[in-house]
């Protein structure tokens, strides 16, 4: 079983920066895929940033050249660099993993951590 903590959400004013982080139990260096995801009021949770295990990147669209996911193995955590926020970054941003044995795959979730920004 794979526990995902999620810190570093808050209040911070338009054009500001935040950093999150994703605290996993486990290797993350295993894990197929690690992610960002968010889910504004009302609206559908979306994809805002994933890291394979080889280390490729993929974004949204809405934060490409603003946001950066990294991963450090040795202290088992995944980083989300939130820069240029805007009043609609504003969501509860959740961390994803995603890891498979053989044909079975495991989806875990944290408890997710709210960003709000403010204009």
């Amino acid at each position: 079983q794979v526990q995902l903590v999620e810190s570093g959400g808050g209040l911070v004013q338009a054009g500001g920066s935040l950093r999150l982080s994703c605290a996993a139990s486990g290797n993350i260096s295993s894990f197929n895929f690690m992610g960002w995801y968010r889910q504004a009021p009302g609206k559908q949770r979306e994809l805002v940033a994933v890291i394979t295990s080889g280390g490729s990147t993929n974004y949204g669209d809405s934060v490409k050249g603003r946001f950066t996911i990294s991963r450090d193995n040795a202290k088992s955590t995944v980083y989300l660099q939130m820069n240029s926020l805007k009043p609609e970054d504003t969501a509860v941003y959740y961390c994803a993993a995603v890891v498979t044995h053989g044909l079975a795959r495991n989806d875990y979730w944290g408890q997710g951590t709210q960003v709000t920004v403010s204009s």
